[in-house]
């Protein structure tokens, strides 16, 4: 019988580690990763309507640098798109991209025209089209020229104001979702809970990498590469406040944090992926071409194409050895279409 407990305890032994290493990665990754670029988000969020209520001028350096700032934290958070993200479509309330048919404009032009009411109120504005919501909307009305000078600048003014505090208020809600139910939902998943296992929290924390690291590379660099006969330079994310690469880069660092806390305490695959995310870092800080306006010319485009190829070997790493060791794989999204 003592030899039997033995043996039992044992054989229980690796799977017990194994369940404590996959807690610990998670929460590390809960409490390191993914609550502080929210604290981050709703903080500058805050920031950014704070400066809309005391300037809107639309040419404001403080307004533009509270837009930047608070941008910077939500593409810094944008591959976390589960949970409190995607209730009430929040993801996109804050960030309706890509928008290939122009929706954005001609919703901000309508409302612009028209001069509607709906604006005077950050609860009504909610029922707007989402695509007059967020942080492209804005861009918008901060630095496209046309919509900069549409109609009634009084009115232009209350737009700036109610969208940036419907971005804030929206940050708000994420934040609280995380802070106050989805932590826990992750750290401690059970049974008839939104997650079973250990095993499936790892599964989203994973998808949201693979997925990340496939948007950057399809769309925002994808975009406005097309093809070598058609170049789209003017399908650059963010061109108007010259923040293409910038998203590139936010994105890879905040993807490579955590890519290496999901590899966790397996050293040779987080040197790897440290140094796989480096190359194109390095890459992106010798481009000097911030809206990758210059697209169409050969050294130019062979730049961003190599920089395309090196996001694309991350991919390679993260799918064919950190997650089978992490016991994972990506599975379908919404990007890869039906």
């Amino acid at each position: 019988m003592k030899y039997l407990s033995l043996t039992l305890a044992v054989m229980a032994a690796p799977v017990t580690g194994l369940a404590e290493t996959h807690n610990a990665v998670i929460t590390d990754i809960v409490d390191g990763h993914i609550l502080p670029r929210f604290e981050t988000l709703a903080t500058r969020t805050r920031s950014l309507s704070s400066a809309a209520r005391t300037d809107c001028d639309p040419t404001s350096d403080t307004l533009r640098s509270a837009y930047g700032t608070a941008f910077d934290a939500w593409v810094s958070a944008s591959h976390l798109r589960f949970g409190p993200t995607e209730v009430d479509d929040r993801a996109f309330a804050l960030a309706f991209w890509p928008d290939s048919r122009g929706a954005t404009p001609r919703a901000l032009s309508t409302l612009l025209a028209d001069q509607d009411p709906i604006a005077t109120s950050v609860e009504d504005y909610t029922q707007v089209s989402i695509a007059a919501r967020g942080f492209y909307a804005m861009e918008f009305l901060l630095y496209d020229k046309a919509l900069m000078e549409e109609g009634d600048a009084n009115y232009h003014c209350q737009l700036v104001q109610t969208i940036s505090a419907d971005i804030a208020a929206t940050s708000q809600s994420i934040l609280e979702d995380w802070e106050t139910r989805y932590k826990i939902t992750m750290q401690a998943p059970f049974l008839d809970g939104v997650y079973r296992s250990d095993e499936e929290v790892l599964q989203e924390m994973f998808k949201s990498l693979s997925t990340g690291l496939q948007f950057t590379s399809e769309s925002r660099l994808g975009r406005p590469l097309g093809t070598f006969d058609r170049p789209r330079p003017t399908r650059a994310e963010a061109r108007r406040s010259s923040r293409s690469a910038k998203h590139v880069d936010l994105s890879l660092q905040s993807l490579q944090d955590l890519a290496t806390r999901l590899a966790g305490n397996n050293g040779d695959i987080s040197t790897r992926l440290n140094a796989s995310f480096d190359r194109p870092l390095s890459q992106l800080a010798t481009l000097d071409d911030p809206t990758f306006a210059r697209i169409a010319e050969p050294q130019s485009r062979l730049k961003i194409e190599i920089i395309q190829q090196s996001i694309q070997d991350i991919r390679s790493l993260v799918r064919d050895e950190l997650g089978p060791t992490l016991g994972v794989a990506a599975g379908f999204n919404s990007l890869d279409g039906d």
